[in-house]
Order: structure tokens, then C-alpha cells, then sequence
């Protein structure tokens, strides 16, 4: 299910916050427009006003939007310039992840204290086995008020709780309790609960085959769990009718897993106007391999594998890679890499983004560093680690390359921000 998939609420109250939670031990939480409401916290000013999150450029991406904005049809993964259209009067700002993943750190230690086995599905959402933390916190419900409590009390943020038997359910539960809000769907009125839906809430069901399933006259998750599956099988495959079919049942079996490993780490970025000039491209592979560093010793990971991805001004995607010697999470090696990638793939023709990633990850404590002979004791990984934590001082855009500081000086001159 997409993240801008809507559920009505309901006011029926076999699924209310007060409904049976018995057998109902999995929770999904979900921040409610989790951006914009980490800027409105720090902006109080902006309480009750549109407040849009994204990139400001002309090819700008709407990353969240508060519910003022909502009203207006601005929704997540739209282009900033249609934002602007549908409501002129937002205040547009752009992303501060540092802002975001501090709060989002806190939310998680959050649910942690009720409950080892939590697992993130990003930085604003996760999953929640609670069965083991009943006897010291009382019902599934009770604890799903708690975690709304302390993260609206401690956090200053709002978030809505899914409270099911399972995973895929207490998502569908969380969707539907937004904004700021609980439902409880119990065991024995799942089917009751998801039948009535449109087929497009269930995952896996994307735009093409919700066309398809409608053109079988299947619109309702009742629908395809009655079809025959035999002409599922026929229009989706066996692997997604196997898949949708248990799903409209109710059937996941899936638990919920604490240990998510990353497989990769990236960034990229795509250029207001389409850019030919190589060093404003080698500035911004050294500013994606920064990020990528930064995020790679934040998670405690270190990469084999560098990933470039070029996207041409006809929007033809390359993508080249190269396994290091060692694995890194040094920004300066990430890329030192990368700009060869970029160099011996010598586009010839202008670029509308460019990213750069780390693969092959593995955790830092389990890939002993090796030194080049003749290399320094010290050297980039020990400079980036000080950066990290007077980063965590001072913020990090008073640190990081000189050639990057410079051109963050001369952006925020020539585009300060909007009020």
C-alpha cells in the first residue's frame, strides 16, 4: 500500500480504540506528517498554517505536507511547482534530516522502552510485537495509548496507532486512524474490517494492477478474496495472486523482525536545471558521499560496493559500481570513487541527477581497517569522525568541505529562505 493511500476513518465501533484487543499484540505506529510536524515544533509560529517539506527548486518533490496543506491536494511525491499551484499561500521549506533523524531516534527509544522488538519500516513508522510487554503494561489498546501519550508529552509530535492481530492489518489500521488517532481492528472481525476496502489498499497492489482487477470487476478486497483463483493466477502471475489472495483473507504470518539490516545507503539529488559543467557535478558527488559517509557511521556500517547513478536530460539512467579493496564509511573515499566512476563513464551531454551509494554493507565493529603502507595513522576517517561531533555541536552546515561551505554560502545569499 503506497504511503498516500487514504482510508476513511470510520466511526463504526467494532474497530474503535475502546473495540476487543484480544490476540491483537501487533501495533504499527505512524508519525502523522512527520516532516512538517518537526518544523512546525521548531517553528511554533507556524501552528495552523499549510506548511509544505521538499525540495524549493522548479524540480523540487514535495517530502511531506501538514494536513492544513492536505485540504488543499498537496500530497507526498509531488512536484513542488503542482504544490505551489494548489496552494500558493504554504510555507515551502527545505528538508532538515538531521532535525528529522534525531527526532525519529527519540520516537524509536520511545517505543523501545515498552518493547524490545520493534522494527522500523523508516524513520517515521515501525512495528511493534507487544505481546511480551502485557503483564507490565496492561492491554495492546492501553499500550498504544501510552506510546501516543509519551511521544505527544516528550516529543511534542502527534502519531497514529494500528492495533491488530497482524502486520498488515495494524497498518491499515494506523491509515485509517489518521491524523492523531487509534484503532483497535480485533481478531475475529478482520474479514468484517477488510472486505468493504478498495483493492488498492492491499500491498503489492499498484495503479497498473488495480486496473487490472477492476477490469475483472474486482474493486473491493471482498472481490478478489472470493475470485477464483485460477484467473488471478492468470491476469497477476502465481507468485502476486498467491500473495494478494492470502492477503485478502487475512492471512500474514510474517513477525515482527527487530533486526533490519540496510542493504545499501544513498543519496542523490537532482539539479534544478539540467547541468553540463563538471565541477559543479564533482560538487555535488562530494556533497551525496558526505551524506552517504555521515549516514553510514551514524548506522555503524561500512560499504564494499560504490554505486554511481547519472540520469541523463532525456532521462536515460546509468548506473556504474565498483567493490573496494576494504570497505569504507570515509565520505572522501566514497568519492574519490564515485568521481572515477564519473570520469571514465564521460557522458558528453548534460545531467539531471546524480546519486551515489554504498552496498555490500557490513557493521564497522566486524571489518577491521587496514592501512596503506606508508599512510598516516590519522587520516580522512579520523577528520570526518571529528566533523561528526562538532556536527552534533554546532550543526552540520558549519562543517564539512571548503568548497561546499563556500557554495552553501553563496546559495542561501541568492535564494534565502521563503517566510
Amino acid at each position: 500500500m503506497g504511503r498516500s493511500q487514504s482510508l476513511p476513518r470510520g466511526g463504526d465501533p467494532r474497530f474503535g480504540p475502546d473495540a476487543d484487543d484480544t490476540d491483537c499484540t501487533v501495533l504499527h505506529v505512524d508519525m502523522d506528517a512527520f516532516f512538517a510536524s518537526v518544523e512546525v515544533r521548531s517553528r511554533p509560529e507556524l501552528h495552523g498554517r499549510a506548511v509544505v517539506v521538499g525540495g524549493i527548486g522548479p524540480r523540487g518533490v514535495v517530502s511531506s505536507a501538514s494536513y492544513e496543506a492536505r485540504r488543499y491536494g498537496v500530497r507526498s511525491a509531488m512536484p513542488t511547482m503542482r504544490a505551489r499551484a494548489l496552494c500558493p499561500h504554504a510555507v515551502f521549506l527545505p528538508p532538515d534530516f538531521a532535525a528529522y533523524s534525531a527526532a525519529s531516534r527519540a520516537v524509536m527509544q520511545i517505543f523501545r522502552d515498552v518493547t524490545p522488538l520493534v522494527e522500523p519500516l523508516s524513520m517515521d513508522e515501525a512495528f511493534l510485537d507487544v505481546a511480551g510487554a502485557r503483564r507490565l503494561f496492561g492491554p495492546p489498546a492501553t499500550i498504544a495509548r501510552r506510546i501516543r501519550e509519551r511521544v505527544a508529552g516528550e516529543e511534542g509530535l502527534t502519531c497514529s496507532v494500528g492495533v491488530a492481530p497482524s502486520k498488515f492489518v495494524a497498518k491499515l489500521g494506523s491509515t485509517r486512524a489518521k491524523p492523531d488517532g487509534l484503532l483497535v481492528i480485533p481478531a475475529d472481525q478482520v474479514l468484517d474490517f477488510l472486505h468493504p476496502l478498495p483493492v488498492s489498499a492491499l500491498w503489492g497492489v499498484g495503479e497498473r494492477s488495480a486496473e487490472t482487477l477492476r477490469r475483472l470487476g474486482l474493486t473491493t478486497i471482498g472481490d478478489l478474496a472470493e475470485a477464483p483463483y485460477g484467473m488471478l493466477r492468470k491476469a497477476l502471475g502465481e507468485a502476486s495472486a498467491r500473495h494478494l489472495h492470502e492477503l485478502a483473507w487475512g492471512r500474514d504470518p510474517r513477525r515482527v523482525s527487530p533486526e533490519q539490516v540496510e542493504k545499501s545507503i544513498g543519496a542523490e539529488v537532482t539539479f534544478d536545471n539540467d547541468v553540463a559543467d563538471p565541477v559543479e557535478i564533482r560538487r555535488a558527488l562530494l556533497a551525496l558521499s558526505e551524506k552517504v559517509g555521515v549516514r553510514l557511521r551514524r548506522a555503524g556500517q561500512v560499504g564494499r560496493t560504490v554505486s554511481l547513478k547519472v540520469r541523463m536530460a532525456d532521462f536515460r539512467t546509468v548506473n556504474r559500481s565498483r567493490t573496494l579493496g576494504v570497505p569504507t564509511d570515509v565520505a572522501r573515499e566514497l568519492f574519490d570513487t564515485a568521481w572515477a566512476l564519473y570520469t571514465a563513464l564521460d557522458p558528453g551531454e548534460r545531467i539531471r541527477l546524480v546519486g551515489v551509494r554504498a552496498e555490500g554493507l557490513a557493521p564497522v565493529q566486524d571489518t577491521p581497517r587496514q592501512l596503506t603502507l606508508g599512510a598516516p595513522e590519522r587520516g580522512w576517517r579520523e577528520a570526518e569522525a571529528a566533523a561528526d561531533a562538532a556536527a552534533a555541536r554546532f550543526g552540520r552546515s558549519v562543517i564539512g568541505p571548503a568548497s561546499l561551505l563556500a557554495a552553501r554560502d553563496r546559495q542561501q545569499k541568492e535564494n534565502p529562505p521563503r517566510p
